[in-house]
């Protein structure tokens, strides 16, 4: 697989005190990359890292094929954008006079591209507008536009959403969406909003104190959390030689319980199996029955994404 970005046993370290601790992601080119973690996890630290904002303790991380600690790294940089944090944006001047300064700034030649980054992020309308009257969705979309005039590859954003209303939030999800498929920019996004974050991502890096929990593609998360109904009963022994007999896709979570699942897997299996949707609950119970297969309960079952990150990391809620 060709990767954007490739970090190595990173670490990062303030006295005592590991921000980072051997750390390794792999963000595949063209993918839309969430980094989910609670606060103080060390996203934004990983981000400043890549940015060149601040440089590893150990370690190293790959950017389009050239090291951290090769001299060309800015090469690779200069096809990056970022926000990390908040949008750098001067309040005093309007959403074009930011573009410009900014173009300015990278030493470009001409301002031909202008009027076409103001259109992608929906911002024509509004070039003339002073930014201090912009709402902060449309801020957060002039700092997407402000990253886009050095034509980047490679767009890294820290909490694009916090703090949006739900038309902001829709904006700068289908911002992200057109930028990816149109202009095929690969996104590293951190962000605590996981159901908006599970409406765009094609692949998860799971972060706890410093360390990479776990790496997972949407399409394998999505298998690990197809809907199911989940039935308890006196004995699974019985139910899974029916369930066997039935050709039914399950899981055995003890000698009682069990995941019978609603749909089928997203991959492609050699020989598929059929889904419970093919039954109707009623025959379910009453084949069970005749198996004498005693049933306790019977409740739909789905996990979401924020149900896998508080199993997979532990106790304690996402801190917003």
């Amino acid at each position: 697989m060709d990767y954007v970005l490739t970090c190595n046993d990173l670490d990062k370290r303030y006295g005592n005190f590991y921000a980072l601790c051997r750390l390794s992601m792999h963000v595949p080119k063209g993918a839309i990359y969430g980094l989910i973690g609670k606060n103080g996890s060390g996203k934004t630290t990983l981000m400043r890292l890549i940015c060149g904002l601040s440089h590893p303790t150990a370690g190293s991380y790959t950017l389009y094929g050239i090291t951290s600690d090769d001299k060309n790294i800015c090469r690779s940089r200069k096809r990056t954008g970022a926000i990390v944090e908040t949008p750098a944006v001067y309040l005093n001047m309007s959403a074009t006079e930011n573009l410009e300064q900014q173009y300015r700034i990278l030493g470009l030649p001409s301002f031909d591209t202008l009027e076409e980054i103001l259109e992608l992020t929906g911002l024509s309308d509004v070039g003339k507008k002073k930014v201090r009257h912009f709402s902060l969705g449309m801020r957060q979309r002039l700092g997407i536009a402000i990253a886009l005039c050095s034509s980047p590859d490679f767009l890294i954003l820290d909490e694009p959403i916090n703090g949006l209303d739900p038309q902001g939030i829709i904006e700068i999800r289908e911002l992200i969406l057109k930028l990816n498929r149109e202009q095929q920019v690969t996104f590293l996004i951190s962000s605590h909003i996981l159901d908006e974050l599970s409406k765009i991502s094609t692949h998860y890096g799971f972060i706890d104190r410093g360390h990479m929990v776990k790496e997972i593609s949407a399409k394998e998360l999505k298998n690990l959390c197809r809907k199911c109904i989940r039935v308890t009963v006196a004995d699974t022994k019985p139910l899974c030689l029916l369930l066997d007999r039935l050709g039914l896709d399950y899981h055995i979570l003890s000698g009682t319980e069990a995941d019978i699942y609603l749909s089928s897997p997203s991959h492609t299996d050699a020989f598929p199996r059929p889904s419970a949707a093919g039954i109707s609950i009623t025959s379910l119970v009453m084949e069970l029955s005749k198996g004498h297969c005693e049933v306790l309960s019977l409740r739909e079952h789905n996990e979401s994404l924020e149900n896998y990150y508080m199993n997979l990391i532990g106790k304690g809620k996402i801190e917003n």
